[in-house]
């Protein structure tokens, strides 16, 4: 298996550049894993495709505004910081744009904010400490840190984000759940399926195409991630029930499979919070998740490498040159796959 395995040719014309409105209006390729076949439906067709015995499990992170202009000092040369991780009150594992931007420098941002560089971390990213916490301040001075294959500005920050995104943390949108409304999650209830949450805060590595040339060489990153005993009860019941767990989006993959790894394989996962690295490739055995919701995702990316584990890679690669050719919207304002 190389990386190259993982590449395939995308026309500009079919990056989205604005999400789809409403956002159930996107549509919605379901592949059947056990016969190869390919359906074309509409995201708002998703209530009637699901079974009052399913579980939808929802990553309820929220997109922080996580870009930041700076100025170096004493030249007043400019600079540009994204948060990645926080790692204390004031400290952050962040990337920087700008040169010579190396430990010892000072940076100051917006409403007289300051920060230092500590740590080269390797490529852009650094280690600062910020003279007071930053948090309170992102919405005064930081703006959403949308993919650069983006070029339209956004009409506002919720464009950007779920509507049920509820804990602050992430540097990226889990966008498979983009194309959801309040409406069509409550005929989703409305029609007896079970919809729980879990929590993991992305950071943009996860977006990063893989430079090596063996996947498995590739140093994957750490993201924080929870999932609760509400989750873990969902899980439970929609396997009793014969039902599904459907995961919206790779986030939520990686969040439940990681609790899995915690449990016994009678529990199936168990309820967990804390760090995870786990990085899955063709070959990968899934324990928790049964159909998965995603976004058609960037050549050599972790995440293609992901969803060709959950089916196959010939049968993603075949999918995604029909996508091509029917006319369909990739990466994150792009419309969706349901793999069943």
């Amino acid at each position: 298996m190389r990386t190259s395995d993982f590449d395939y040719q995308l026309p500009r014309d079919r990056i989205a550049q604005r999400p789809a409105e409403p956002r159930s209006s996107s549509r919605l390729m379901i592949l059947e894993r056990s016969t190869g076949q390919i359906e074309h439906r509409s995201f708002r067709d998703l209530p009637e495709i699901l079974s009052s015995k399913d579980a939808l499990i929802l990553n309820e992170t929220r997109v922080i505004r996580a870009r930041l202009s700076a100025s170096k000092l004493p030249d007043g040369g400019k600079a540009e910081l994204l948060l990645l991780e926080r790692r204390g009150a004031m400290l952050w594992e962040v990337w920087v744009g700008g040169k010579r931007i190396s430990p010892g420098r000072q940076l100051e941002l917006a409403g007289g904010l300051r920060c230092e560089v500590l740590e080269d971390l390797g490529g852009p990213k650094r280690l600062v400490r910020f003279d007071s916490p930053i948090t309170p301040m992102l919405s005064e001075i930081g703006i959403p840190p949308i993919p650069p294959y983006i070029q339209e500005p956004l009409r506002s920050a919720d464009e950007y984000q779920t509507v049920y995104a509820r804990h602050p943390g992430s540097a990226a949108a889990p966008t498979a759940g983009l194309h959801f409304t309040d409406d069509l999650l409550a005929d989703i209830r409305g029609r007896g399926v079970t919809i729980a949450a879990v929590t993991l805060h992305i950071g943009l590595d996860t977006f990063a195409p893989v430079t090596v040339e063996q996947p498995g060489e590739h140093p994957i990153h750490s993201e924080w991630c929870r999932v609760p005993d509400e989750a873990i009860g969902a899980v439970r019941h929609a396997r009793g029930a014969g039902g599904r767990v459907v995961a919206v989006g790779t986030t939520t993959v990686r969040a439940l499979e990681s609790a899995a790894e915690q449990a016994t394989p009678e529990e199936i996962l168990r309820a967990y919070e804390g760090p995870t690295n786990l990085f899955v490739l063709p070959g990968f055995e899934f324990r928790v998740v049964d159909a998965m919701l995603t976004n058609f995702h960037l050549p050599r990316s972790t995440l293609l490498m992901m969803v060709s584990a959950f089916a196959s890679r010939g049968f993603i690669l075949e999918a995604y040159q029909v996508a091509i050719s029917e006319g369909y919207r990739f990466y994150s304002f792009g419309d969706a796959m349901l793999i069943v």
